[in-house]
């Protein structure tokens, strides 16, 4: 490893000095990744756990006091997932040859750490001890306030980023952060989110599965049987009824409390509750490798080197787990025992599943009032967590004194041309109108029209666009000024954009 000076890091000390990774002896990575630090720190008041993290310190020449936190979701889905294949310094994504740079990395634009949370994801270690977001947020506080103090980032603003049920972890951390009213570790400072899990999976998925389909039709090539049968359900749980009567802007006023389906006894009727699981099973046998994260896919199903291909587990004969190589764990000073998966293989909670309430019923709506800095971005292409059904809980949310968006999401979401996208093909990227937005009372939505679940992985230049906003660098989405970390002038569209491209969100109804 080559020798590190004090003036190589602002946060090379002699607490961090144990965590140096060296740039240049990454695995199977060709190029140095730069300064970095990697390692686990205990839990405050819970010495017998702790977390893993990866720190990029920034690559920026202007480096401001912030620092961004990535997390993956699941839950138990590691964040390293994210840096090897979303945002990080270089990717490895499916089916390619070998890492590349990745010129998108959020680290070029500010400090960045992707941390394995809860407790029991990746290389975290400890009991179970969470059953709520609450004690997840108390945990992963205890964890930032070593984590600060091992690298001086005292009085730093703190950004929360991640996707998926991270949508769960993010405004339930940011809203402890805020409770502490302790700016020098907790300077709360705004939260962004990817299709994320942030209310009732019923509404957010099931009920606009129908709608989902017939809109991509092409990609679900059911025959008339299934059709009709697929309608019928629909139409006697009133599903696409709901949405319709429901996704509207303004908002009529809050959603009934009954579910649609639900019969006299309380309970969805199971045809309702099944009818995603009806659709995934007339789906596998068109397309056997359908990946849930991104409709498109198709066969034949590609290797990934973390295990996570979307719609089965594969592992070819000879291949290995890119963070489950002996060589990978010493190379950023992860534990050498036991075995790291994508994603947990056991409970993350004691109780199995999260006891919390949604995040839309208070914490959400609180960082939303607080920050007035949120932002919520949806890919088109996600059956997982649906466009629609975000919106649709979206607009049943009180935040700012008024109950849902005011407006629908019909603005142009304008991702700027860039050199970037010269560099190579593996990481070339959107340009132009992207997608949709709104923004309103602190709360920002965005429908990215060629995405999938993972954003940054689908669409990195627009994930891209997304951080700046968050961060202040730049004061609008739909505009068309350059991203601020252009090294030479590109020209962008000088075009009327017109509105928004996200074939969803903006347009219900079959």
């Amino acid at each position: 490893m080559r020798p590190l000076e004090a003036t190589d890091s602002p946060f090379l000390n002699a607490n961090s000095t144990k965590f140096v990774v060296n740039g240049t002896g990454i695995p199977d990575v060709d190029f140095d990744i730069g300064d970095s630090y990697a390692g686990s720190l205990p839990i405050r008041g819970q010495e017998d756990s702790n977390l893993f993290f990866w720190f990029f310190p920034t690559s920026n020449p202007d480096p401001k006091k912030e620092i961004v936190i990535w997390l993956n979701g699941g839950p138990g889905c590691s964040s390293l997932v994210g840096l090897l294949q979303e945002n990080g310094p270089f990717l490895w994504q499916t089916g390619t040859f070998k890492p590349v740079l990745n010129p998108w990395s959020w680290h070029t634009l500010t400090n960045m750490v992707w941390i394995e949370q809860p407790v029991g994801t990746g290389f975290s270690e400890g009991p179970v001890t969470a059953a709520n977001e609450e004690d997840v947020a108390k945990q992963f506080m205890g964890f930032w306030m070593n984590f600060v103090e091992t690298f001086a980032l005292q009085g730093y603003k703190v950004y929360i980023a991640g996707e998926s049920y991270a949508g769960m972890y993010c405004p339930y951390i940011a809203d402890a952060f805020i409770n502490a009213n302790d700016t020098v570790y907790f300077d709360m400072s705004g939260v962004l989110m990817y299709d994320p899990v942030i209310s009732n999976y019923y509404l957010q998925t099931i009920v606009p599965a129908t709608q989902f389909v017939t809109y991509w039709s092409g990609l679900f090539p059911f025959n008339d049987t299934f059709r009709e049968k697929m309608h019928k359900t629909d139409k006697d749980c009133g599903l696409t009824k709901f949405v319709n009567d429901h996704l509207v802007y303004p908002p009529k006023g809050n959603m009934p409390n009954s579910f649609p389906g639900e019969g006299e006894d309380g309970q969805i009727k199971a045809d309702c509750t099944n009818a995603l699981e009806g659709i995934m099973k007339a789906i596998m046998p068109l397309n056997p490798c359908f990946n849930i994260y991104q409709i498109t896919t198709t066969c034949p199903l590609l290797w990934d080197v973390v295990g996570f291909p979307g719609s089965m587990e594969y592992l070819p004969d000879g291949a290995e787990i890119y963070f489950d190589r002996p060589d990978v764990k010493r190379a950023i000073n992860a534990p050498l025992d036991g075995t790291w998966s994508a994603c947990s293989h056991t409970p993350v909670f004691t109780h199995w599943s999260d006891d919390s309430t949604q995040a839309t019923d208070s914490v959400l709506p609180h960082v939303i009032d607080t920050t007035k800095n949120v932002i919520i971005a949806h890919g088109a292409l996600d059956f997982v967590l649906i466009a629609n059904g975000t919106l649709l809980v979206l607009q049943n949310m009180t935040w700012g004194g008024k109950v849902g968006f005011q407006r629908p999401p019909t603005e142009p979401f304008y991702v700027p041309n860039s050199w970037l996208n010269q560099i190579s093909p593996s990481t070339a990227a959107t340009a132009g109108v992207a997608g949709t937005l709104i923004s309103e009372r602190g709360l920002t939505y965005v429908g990215i029209a060629n995405s999938g679940h993972m954003v940054p992985m689908y669409a990195p230049s627009a994930a891209f666009r997304t951080l700046e906003f968050l961060l202040g660098r730049v004061d609008c989405m739909n505009c068309t000024k350059a991203f601020t970390t252009e090294t030479y002038s590109i020209p962008q569209s000088d075009q009327p954009m017109g509105n928004g491209t996200a074939p969803r969100g903006w347009s219900t109804g079959l």
